[in-house]
């Protein structure tokens, strides 16, 4: 390729999902760089079988664990993604085009996702969105988000329109309420740091509802099934957990 590509991961006890996720870019990466937060499991031993840039370090965060990775590239433009995700063939002819061109418009680019939930994807409701995953290594960075970060740049952000990025994000349904619970968790933390106002668990209560809506009405998850309303019902809740999780937050400032 014209442009370099550098790959970031960060990883914590993956070991049954990290060779996927790197199997996927060892044809397009020029390096792998993974950030390991202290697995108890087989995760490095199976990540040195891809890439010898591989680090060790406390867990403070999201946005600066991938920060620390990001700190590590050296090419030309960086991939970063997540453990549990793979980027199919597509999207890797895709990237390689991209970056085989002599002059690429934008500084970053999204990717379309496509979420697996007990063995097969969702067609609707979240699917659909489209996350930043690609982007010129200078002049970006990611904020410090203990959770959700966002990678800064300059610019406006292109798309990538074929291809997927494959979200394995749920290994069974216990995980999917550890997952619930600890986002709320997270981003009710990330709120209250942020000044942000729940407004009361009524408010909250109506903010899940909309939530359910909106994904299972508005973004036509009832035709994905039973996975969908299964999906649409989590993710009411996981926003009423957050908005009611940074109503206790306020209630226990006060005292």
């Amino acid at each position: 390729m014209k442009n370099t590509l550098s790959v970031i991961v960060i990883t914590k006890n993956e070991e049954d999902r990290i060779s996927r996720c790197l199997s996927s870019v060892t044809s397009i990466a020029d390096e792998i760089i993974v950030f390991d937060s202290g697995s108890t499991d087989k995760t490095v031993e199976i990540v040195k079988q891809f890439t010898d840039k591989v680090f060790i370090t406390d867990w403070q965060g999201y946005g600066i664990q991938k920060q620390r990775a990001l700190d590590k590239a050296t090419c030309d433009w960086v991939l970063s993604i997540d453990a549990d995700e793979e980027v199919d063939s597509k999207l890797a002819q895709e990237i390689t085009r991209l970056l085989n061109q002599d002059s690429i418009e934008h500084n970053a680019y999204k990717m379309r996702w496509k979420n697996f939930i007990f063995g097969k994807p969702t067609r609707f409701g979240r699917t659909a969105r489209a996350c930043t995953r690609l982007f010129r290594r200078n002049g970006s960075r990611f904020d410090e988000a203990i959770v959700h970060e966002k990678v800064l740049f300059e610019g406006e952000t292109g798309v990538i329109g074929k291809g997927f990025l494959n979200h394995y994000s749920i290994r069974d349904f216990e995980h999917l309420l550890y997952k619930n619970r600890l986002y709320a968790v997270l981003m009710a933390e990330k709120k209250f740091a942020k000044g942000k106002k729940s407004h009361g668990v009524s408010l909250a209560a109506l903010r899940g509802l909309l939530t359910f809506v909106q994904i299972y009405v508005f973004r036509l998850g009832f035709l994905d099934g039973g996975r969908g309303l299964l999906y649409a019902v989590i993710y009411a809740q996981y926003t009423f957990n957050k908005y009611a999780g940074l109503w206790s937050l306020e209630q226990q400032n006060k005292q």
